[in-house]
């Protein structure tokens, strides 16, 4: 399966989807397009970051669109797993940018 026929079945049932993007950035948020070029469009979004002091800040961004040539990964998101996380409490060390 090619990743824009399974970003196809994500965006007809407007599911939330996980970006971990090339520097690093998580951002979640309802996907609403894309085109040829895998640019996404996403809609109630916002970023994770990550700390090993304090618990997950979420930033809130709203519409987002995230260049294709900036994304590394592309998830669906279980939302009732992501529901039962208390972001608070998770510590984890941010990502570093992706080295080509």
């Amino acid at each position: 399966m090619s990743i824009i026929s399974g970003l196809e079945d994500l965006v007809d049932v407007a599911e939330t989807i996980s970006v971990i993007t090339n520097d690093g950035r998580n951002i979640v948020g309802i996907l609403k397009g894309y085109d040829q070029a895998t640019n996404l469009i996403m809609d109630e979004s916002h970023e994770r970051v990550y700390s090993t002091r304090t618990g997950v800040e979420q930033l809130v961004l709203g519409l987002y669109i995230i260049r294709g040539d900036n994304i590394s990964v592309v998830g669906e998101l279980d939302e009732d797993l992501d529901s039962n996380l208390d972001l608070s409490q998770l510590r984890a060390q941010p990502l570093k940018p992706v080295m080509h």
